[in-house]
């Protein structure tokens, strides 16, 4: 059965290579290089789910989203089935994050035409670099949605490419992407008011894989991951007891899950320090490389960040959540 599913996939693939181009082309020459589509609304594919959000927000009721990834899925581990690639090619325009994010769909992603990586608005010095240099496939940090300001800058991608597209919508997804520019706005102020009630000396927040690195360097927390920015390596005993000693030294009080990410790798450390003599807690459940599910506040990226706020201040202040 795998064979058989593995051989549909290169028969799509297939199909798909006329469109694809030799070299994946520079981003602002994907948009200037899309196609107006004949009817409205127009079809768009995107990968990760508050990407899909995203879109809804600048596209309205001009368009019709379909995510590929869910609540709790793994896009660095996520590999696309014969049926993704059937939707990304029927689609009129799809839209993933980029650097890397999508590990195991990069390729595919970066050779169709009308895929968009809404991080190519994002100006490289503005992004982070793995600690330690190169890890594996990643030039970048890609979690750059954790900064807001960052994300901010997606949204004129986004609506670049619709008005493309679809150029009778254009004023439509101007006044679109200016009020949820201004939302974004209302966010960032709400994080910083929140984290301001943590003691300089409690802003640190470990959890299951260092996805929080732009969240800390935009609002002031010291960040701590126990496996590294991507969630294909996993961490071993040694990790989980230098993690160990570094709560029981720094008097940490929490440390959290992420929904896209086992537990046990948090429970281990947990366990590791009450053999030390320390009790930390796991203050709750943050979303990191997914937003929640559909129909509920943190299936947005703003009810998703607002969420994660919360559960950290509340987790590292000691309050019930």
């Amino acid at each position: 059965m795998q064979i058989r599913n593995h051989l549909r996939l290169l028969v799509l693939l297939a199909l798909l290579a006329p469109g694809l181009a030799t070299q994946a082309a520079a981003q602002p020459d994907k948009i200037a290089q899309l196609q107006p589509v004949r009817q409205t609304p127009v079809r768009v594919v995107t990968t990760v789910n508050f990407i899909t959000d995203l879109v809804q927000q600048v596209g309205g009721d001009r368009v019709r989203v379909e995510g590929l990834m869910g609540a709790g899925v793994d896009p660095h581990l996520y590999k696309a089935s014969a049926g993704d690639v059937r939707r990304l090619q029927q689609a009129d325009l799809v839209f993933y994050a980029g650097l890397h994010l999508e590990g195991k769909m990069v390729e595919l992603l970066e050779r169709l035409p009308k895929a968009i990586a809404v991080t190519d608005a994002i100006p490289r010095e503005r992004l982070i670099r793995p600690a330690g240099g190169f890890q594996g496939q990643y030039t970048y940090d890609p979690h750059v949605w954790f900064d807001v300001t960052l994300w901010q800058l997606t949204i004129n991608q986004v609506r670049d490419a619709l008005s493309r597209v679809d150029p009778a919508g254009a004023n439509r997804y101007r006044a679109n992407a200016e009020a949820y520019r201004k939302r974004l706005e209302q966010l960032d102020a709400f994080i910083r008011q929140q984290i301001a009630q943590v003691p300089p000396q409690q802003r640190v927040l470990i959890t299951a894989h260092d996805a929080f690195n732009y969240l800390g360097r935009r609002y002031g927390l010291e960040v701590r991951g126990l496996q590294g920015i991507s969630t294909v390596s996993e961490a071993g005993t040694r990790d989980v007891q230098a993690l160990a000693d570094f709560i029981v030294e720094r008097r940490i009080r929490a440390i959290f899950v992420e929904s896209s990410v086992p537990r046990r790798a948090i429970e281990a450390v947990v366990a590791a320090v009450r053999a030390r003599g320390w009790r930390v807690t796991i203050g709750g459940e943050l979303f990191s490389d997914a937003a929640g599910s559909p129909g509920t506040p943190e299936g947005t990226y703003v009810g998703m960040m607002e969420h994660n706020i919360r559960t950290i201040v509340n987790g590292l202040l000691g309050r019930e959540p």
